[in-house]
């Protein structure tokens, strides 16, 4: 069963709090965090981009592997905010990771859930014969307008995961996806800052995506919530997740591991990726995960996975997501504007 073999993490170390954010545009914080349920978020410094974040994550998770990186035949990408408009941070990723150049490689973008469609291309021709592991990676340094609602919640981070069907510490056992032109997040050639649809990137954008893929999890499985341990979701903030969770039938303390929007915001194709190597931080062999992401524009990746007995050794051998979360160091508003260029000259 093609499965994940290794899994790696990173989010920058600063941060800014919602509160340093709203101090600026005259709004109030306490309404902010409790409404979005995001108390603060990443912020990437002048030398992090999605490149180098997807390069550490994946050097983390060849790391938890412990395979040979010329083995890898496929590095997939998936942002929506690569630092290049033109060349693709796939081969910069296959480089630094030492895998040999016989491979396939490419950038994926579908808004937040880039990552977990390279999972399903990378099971794809794991399944197939046609490569023996392939690196999928979700990561981005996300943009937000300065005073708009973005500006509180996009922030940085990624996850990698390598799959095949040798040494793997979690199988993943059925994936499925539901897709619609709904056009509630863009951002055009060119332009700095994303656009979105308000309300409208709840209903009928997220939550009609997000619960489809689950309800048609659960039909193709022949499974219910109770069946698992663990469950996460795309989180834009941390209210749509909690909410999504409790429409599904899902307890608190079922998705509680994977929310970690309240404490580094949205980290885009990087959330479910984070989500999903923070549940496998502290996960129990035989523990069953339920996973669902989701892009604007719209779309959503489902996957059931279950964790093997491997895996209890094979995460020490790099970093959890926790302790890279807990490394931070605050800045205000002005280092933050610095750091993302908000400042035009």
């Amino acid at each position: 069963m093609v499965g994940i073999v290794g899994y790696g993490a990173h989010v920058p170390s600063y941060r800014i709090k919602v509160e340093e954010i709203a101090k600026v545009w005259g709004d109030d914080p306490v309404a902010l965090s409790n409404g979005l349920v995001v108390n603060e978020k990443s912020v990437p410094s002048p030398d992090e981009d999605t490149a180098t974040i997807a390069v550490t994550a994946a050097r983390y998770a060849l790391a938890r592997a412990q395979i040979d990186p010329s083995k890898i035949g496929a590095v997939y990408v998936g942002s929506e905010s690569h630092p290049y408009a033109v060349k693709p941070t796939a081969s910069i990723v296959a480089e630094a990771v030492c895998a040999t150049p016989k491979l396939t490689a490419a950038d994926l973008e579908f808004a937040c859930k880039a990552g977990t469609a390279g999972i399903q291309m990378s099971m794809g021709l794991v399944e197939s014969g046609m490569v023996e592991y392939a690196l999928a990676i979700g990561a981005d340094t996300s943009q937000g307008a300065p005073g708009d609602a973005l500006e509180y919640t996009a922030s940085a981070g990624g996850a990698a995961y390598i799959i095949g069907k040798e040494n793997t510490i979690a199988d993943i056992n059925h994936t499925c996806s539901f897709t619609t032109d709904t056009p509630d997040f863009y951002r055009r050639e060119g332009q700095d800052y994303p656009s979105h649809g308000g309300r409208f990137t709840g209903e009928p954008a997220y939550f009609k995506h997000v619960l489809s893929t689950a309800k048609m999890l659960f039909e193709e499985t022949d499974s219910k919530p109770e069946d698992y341990d663990y469950a996460c979701f795309h989180q834009p903030n941390g209210k749509f997740y909690l909410r999504a969770g409790k429409k599904l039938g899902f307890s608190s303390e079922q998705i509680k591991q994977g929310l970690l929007t309240p404490n580094i915001g949205n980290t885009y194709s990087g959330a479910v990726p984070l989500a999903l190597s923070n549940i496998l931080d502290v996960a129990e062999p035989g523990d069953n995960i339920f996973v669902v992401s989701y892009g604007s524009g719209a779309g959503s990746d489902g996957f059931t996975i279950t964790v093997k007995d491997e895996i209890v050794e094979r995460r020490e051998l790099a970093p959890k997501t926790q302790d890279i979360i807990d490394q931070k160091t605050y800045v205000d508003y002005a280092v933050y504007a610095k750091f993302k260029g908000k400042i035009k000259m």
